[in-house]
């Protein structure tokens, strides 16, 4: 999606959920509605930050004691997405994201978009905030949801002309978003405003930042 091309310098590939789209309340919500379909009890947004993993069915393992059978991962699934459509109406943009997406941009340099979320669900989605603009591509996931991030990096990287992943930063507020980008060769930084407790992020060995403005001072820095 978007018809930029590459620019020589540096690239952003930035994570969506938790990131530029301040979703945490839809997002505790339809995890607490999941996990209602098990009966277990909801859990706070400081609970859900200090446990959540990728791969998903590890983070309800951690819950349940066990690892979900099939027919629960599915149940607990659609619960969740279903809730989380629902109730993302009510959530915008990070705060000041606008603005760095485009000082980005007229510096430049390029950014992308690589997120989890289903695919014909968040181009729209971008697109209604205005800021499609400002993307060589907008990529969601195609495929069953639960996995790592790593594999889409690579086909997201492979498709984007002009960008070396020497000089790509993935900005993401979820330890799975660094592991996509060491995958690639592209270096990270980590958000705390999303979806990990700043314990578990710096465990990662790169950067956190508590600002996406601090982030994308830090990818500017790193490379250059």
């Amino acid at each position: 999606m978007g018809k930029l091309t590459g620019a020589a310098g540096a690239h952003i590939v930035w994570d969506w959920n938790g990131t530029l789209f301040h979703d945490n309340d839809a997002i505790i919500g339809a995890t607490n509605a999941a996990f209602g379909e098990l009966g277990l009890a909801p859990i706070t947004m400081e609970q859900y930050r200090a446990l959540y993993c990728v791969p998903v069915p590890k983070f309800y393992e951690r819950l349940l004691g066990r690892l979900p059978t099939d027919a629960e991962w599915e149940l607990m699934d659609e619960t969740f997405h279903r809730y989380y459509t629902e109730h993302r109406v009510g959530c915008g943009l990070t705060e000041g994201a606008v603005e760095l997406l485009m000082g980005w941009r007229s510096a430049g340099r390029s950014q992308s978009i690589l997120s989890m979320y289903v695919h014909d669900e968040l181009v729209p989605l971008v697109r209604g905030f205005g800021i499609e603009a400002h993307f060589l591509r907008v990529d969601g996931r195609t495929g069953p949801s639960g996995g790592s991030k790593a594999e889409h990096m690579e086909r997201h990287l492979a498709a984007l002309a002009g960008v070396e992943a020497g000089r790509t930063v993935v900005i993401g507020d979820a330890a799975d978003d660094a592991v996509a980008a060491m995958r690639v060769g592209a270096r990270a930084v980590l958000y705390t405003g999303g979806s990990h407790s700043r314990a578990s992020l710096e465990g990662v060995g790169v950067p956190v930042v508590d600002t996406l403005a601090e982030a994308v001072a830090e990818a500017e820095r790193i490379a250059a």
